[in-house]
């Protein structure tokens, strides 16, 4: 098994930390300093500063958040509002994906690595739906651009699900997350996006969960989620 899929099964690290490790020489296999692409086999020993690491997860958290705006999404403790410390879970944890500082809503958290690729990778397909406020009204011709894909980050979107809430609101479903890519589309069609919030990611919805509140999936949403991570193909 690759290194760093390796070290996200474990729950401790997602993998894209986990390539951060590695790459910073963190990361050893029987005592030695790995790089990229090392391959971990039955009885090795993998240690991150030292610390072993065991593939027996143990007890594995999911969580969703209603974030609220202003805290960033960053298990880093030596930035003021990050998530972790928002949230104060009793153990560690980290968000699967990410909702700029100034958007809310919807925020899952995990200890969980081995979900975050299968649920944020686009070719996956699964939808997150958010509601957006702009600053002067949603035309036809708006919804009709964004739905059909937007020139941004020298890519163009996928094309997506839109419809009109409000004079100055819509809905937007998306299967990707470039970087501020919602913000982004609106603005290169002379929009500035003035609130936005996530209210779904797959089947898990803000139903019931107060901004800034947060609670444990239950399990028929927790084996909806496996259901639906085990049918796609796993990642190598």
């Amino acid at each position: 098994m690759r290194i760093d899929k390796y070290i996200s099964e474990t729950g401790v690290y997602p993998r894209r930390e986990a390539s951060r490790l590695i790459a910073a020489g963190r990361i050893t296999i029987n005592g030695a300093v790995i790089g990229a692409g090392a391959t971990v086999e039955p009885g090795d020993t993998v240690a991150v500063d030292g610390t072993i690491l065991s593939p027996d997860r143990g007890d594995r958290v999911y969580l969703a958040l209603n974030k609220p705006a202003g805290i960033t999404c960053t298990a880093a403790p030596q930035v003021e509002g990050n998530v972790v410390d928002f949230v104060g879970y009793k153990s560690r944890i980290f968000a699967v994906g990410r909702l700029d500082k100034q958007s809310e809503g919807l925020l899952l958290m995990t200890n969980d690595g081995a979900i975050v690729n299968r649920i944020m990778r686009s070719e996956h397909g699964h939808e997150k739906e958010y509601h957006v406020t702009v600053d002067k009204p949603v035309t036809d011709d708006f919804l009709q651009e964004m739905s059909e894909g937007v020139e941004i980050l020298d890519t163009r979107t996928k094309p997506c699900f839109t419809r009109r809430i409000s004079d100055k609101e819509f809905a937007i479903i998306l299967t990707q997350g470039l970087n501020l890519q919602i913000r982004r589309m609106c603005k290169a069609l002379g929009y500035r996006v003035l609130r936005l919030e996530r209210v779904r990611i797959m089947h898990l919805t803000l139903e019931g969960l107060a901004q800034g509140q947060w609670r444990h999936l239950t399990g028929d949403e927790l084996a909806e989620l496996h259901r639906r991570l085990e049918e796609q193909p796993g990642e190598v």
